[in-house]
């Protein structure tokens, strides 16, 4: 992992982006100290609707209201 200055980042810029953009991760430092970590943007996986499909069942009851001893359990003493 790369480390540069808060000044070679803000002169450096598109170049770094670039690098991030390859999969680099970059630090970026003030006084010798990580303040920052430069890192390319993953994009996200699509989603498969109905994979679960079958694993579970959803009882009848699932909106039911909950019983008083339970309820009782999330109001204030």
């Amino acid at each position: 992992m790369a480390q540069v200055t808060v000044h070679e980042a803000k002169t450096h810029l598109s170049r770094l982006l670039r690098r991030a953009a390859e999969g680099e991760e970059i630090v970026i430092a003030r006084g010798g100290k990580p303040i920052a970590k430069l890192v390319p943007v993953r994009e996200a996986q699509r989603r498969r609707f109905g994979i679960d499909r079958g694993k579970f069942e959803i009882p009848d009851d699932f909106d039911a209201p909950l019983p008083p001893e339970v309820l009782s359990g999330f109001e204030d003493a």
